[in-house]
């Protein structure tokens, strides 16, 4: 990941993607840089648009939908409801709830 880390830093300072460029990156950062590696990054990166990439590959972050009502209230109400649901008990659940407390 260093080495791709390296291109895309690069890539962000508006530099060109080089073998000898990522290479002194990956040296700055105290990363053992592996010449084969580079080569066959700087190859793969040939012709590429960079930026298309980085919008292909982007995944988008969760948004929560806009509508005209307020959701929050929505989510409220629910919540109300579901615990009105979890506090009734039936009388034959306590009766055993109470056998299981004295035998």
């Amino acid at each position: 990941m260093e080495y791709i880390y390296s291109a895309m830093l690069l890539h962000t300072a508006g530099k060109k993607i080089t073998e000898e460029g990522i290479k002194k990156v990956l040296t700055a950062a105290g990363v053992k840089a592996d010449d084969a590696r580079i080569k066959a990054l700087t190859a793969s990166l040939e012709g590429v648009d960079i930026e298309d990439a980085i919008k292909t590959a982007a995944v988008p972050v969760a948004a929560p939908a806009v509508s005209g009502k307020d959701t929050s209230a929505d989510e409220k109400k629910k919540e109300e409801k579901k615990e009105k649901k979890e506090e009734v008990v039936s009388e034959d659940e306590a009766a055993a709830g109470l056998g299981a407390l004295f035998g």
